[in-house]
């Protein structure tokens, strides 16, 4: 099992009215944080059902990027612009990657 990427899975679910500007937030963040050394890549995944919810992976290269990340101006905007369109707290879980093997990220 690798012990190297740390793989993060954030759940949101934003309220109806607020979608679109939740996808241009959000999408301007992932645009800047794949650019982040300690990022090894950043999915932004929309429900087909629900499209209030959408889910977040964020796969870092070693255990300080999440740090590193949270400490960007393009993370700190997209958490304030984004705090008032969210139907609830955020939620997220950490894994470990198992495959692909990590020199495959």
């Amino acid at each position: 099992m690798s012990t190297t990427l740390l793989v993060v899975q954030v759940d949101v679910r934003v309220k109806p009215e607020a979608v679109s500007a939740f996808r241009v937030a959000t999408l301007q963040n992932a645009r800047a944080s794949v650019k982040e050394s300690g990022i090894a890549r950043f999915d932004v995944i929309q429900d087909r059902e629900d499209p209030t919810r959408f889910v977040l992976i964020e796969v870092y290269r070693d255990a300080s990027a999440p740090e590193t990340h949270k400490a960007t101006s393009h993370y700190r905007a997209w958490r304030d612009a984004v705090a008032d369109l969210m139907a609830e707290p955020r939620t997220s879980r950490r894994f470990t990657n198992v495959f692909p093997e990590d020199a495959a990220w």
